[in-house]
């Protein structure tokens, strides 16, 4: 029987359960599926076109009013739970689908692929329109954790945990269970009851266009551009770089699966631990101006050609945490400016200004690393990540003022 009035570690396991079991999806497509079609000897082109499927979270802000005036309901009375439910099961009938279709061609297997990213990222849409509402803004650090640490534990069952099981069970039995934990993943938030919301007086109804009117959306898109510029051109480019140092693939599909995911975590409770201590803002600040010591570190080491793997691969790992508590605090300033008539819609924007740097950033580094090499474009991110605080600065002066009376 649902709980009448959920705590916030209720809120928190829920919230988290859904946040592991849509980012399974994103595990699955960027190394579980790659990895076994490589392994059955398909072509690197076409493993290339399973990226694809990831192409629909930058674009979900294109339905993302429509889902949130459906989730919005009536009275206060909110849809939440039961769209989160309905795409979570839309998700575990495509990994069904996806283990009968072991011997299907591969256009079957990237259909698949693109559903599972659709409804997963339109859960992920109400889910973070729900952690908005239902945590209050100073224990928002807390829903943050719950959303990083959730992605990070999704990307070790759709990725590790899919390649072992396919070792041992094969395809069809790894897909199965899969789906049977999306299915686990959900029942928390099936077993938790949705409280009633106060409804903003005379709110709108949702619509795009009225986030990109507000001025805090678009303040909220530069910081979020501004914070993460460093730190995606440098995670962009830590694969190659570290290949190019003479670490193994073996080695670095570990570091990624252990040490990265183990880094991310400890970087997720220093982000939570920061935002709940500081506020978010302070937490921001704060997180902004340590990213430009890591990162420093890494710069120099490369820049000044040192010849030690361990060191370079330790710091591409203190890296990796940094970027992990900047998402928490980052998460958590920006979800104080989603407008509580549309949360998920204002929220969901600066998701996609977050995923449309990574890729333009991904896609850069690698054009500027071929033509004037890593030590060069290490630097500009450095110098990214030294504007960061001074960017953040006359962001929150701004949002100030449009608070003064």
């Amino acid at each position: 029987m649902a709980s009448a009035n959920p705590s916030l570690t209720r809120l928190f396991i829920a919230a988290g359960g859904i946040y592991t079991a849509q980012s399974l999806v994103g595990g699955l497509t960027f190394l579980g599926v790659p990895a076994v079609l490589r392994a059955e000897n398909v072509a690197l082109d076409k493993i290339g076109m399973v990226s694809l499927a990831m192409l629909v979270w930058a674009v979900k802000f294109l339905w993302a009013a429509p889902v949130e005036r459906r989730r919005l309901g009536s009275g206060g009375h909110r849809r939440s739970r039961v769209l989160m439910l309905a795409g979570e099961g839309v998700v575990a009938l495509a990994l069904v689908a996806f283990a009968l279709a072991a011997e299907a061609d591969f256009t079957v297997i990237l259909s698949l692929l693109i559903i599972m990213a659709a409804a997963s990222a339109t859960v992920d849409i109400v889910c973070d329109a729900y952690l908005i509402e239902q945590f209050p803004q100073e224990r928002r650090g807390l829903g943050n954790i719950a959303q990083v640490g959730g992605g990070y534990l999704g990307l070790i069952f759709g990725s590790g945990l899919f390649v072992f099981l396919y070792s041992m069970v094969g395809w069809a039995g790894a897909s199965v269970v899969l789906a049977l934990l999306v299915v686990l993943m959900s029942m928390p938030m099936a077993l938790t009851r949705e409280p009633k919301v106060v409804l903003p007086a005379q709110a709108p109804p949702p619509r795009l266009s009225e986030g990109f009117r507000r001025p805090e959306v678009r303040i909220g898109i530069v910081m979020a551009i501004v914070f993460e510029l460093g730190g995606r051109l440098a995670q962009a480019l830590a694969g190659p770089f570290l290949v190019d140092a003479g670490l193994s693939l073996a080695a670095l599909g570990l570091l990624n699966g252990g040490g990265g995911v183990a880094a991310g975590l400890a970087g997720t409770l220093a982000g939570g631990f920061a935002a709940q201590r500081l506020g978010a803002s302070r937490a921001m600040m704060a997180v902004a101006c340590v990213h430009v010591l890591t990162l420093g570190a890494l710069t120099g080491a490369i820049v000044f050609d040192i010849d030690n793997l361990p060191l370079l691969t330790g710091l591409f790992v203190l890296e990796g945490g940094m970027m992990a508590a900047g998402f928490v605090v980052s998460y958590a300033r920006l979800m104080a400016l989603a407008s509580s008539a549309q949360p998920g819609v204002d929220f969901t924007i600066f998701q996609c200004a977050s995923a449309i740097v990574a890729a333009c950033a991904g896609m850069a580094g690698g054009v500027m690393a071929a033509r004037a090499g890593y030590p060069a474009v290490f630097m500009i991110a450095l110098l990214a990540a030294c504007a960061a605080p001074v960017g953040l600065v006359l962001c929150e002066r701004f949002l100030a003022r449009r608070t003064l009376p």
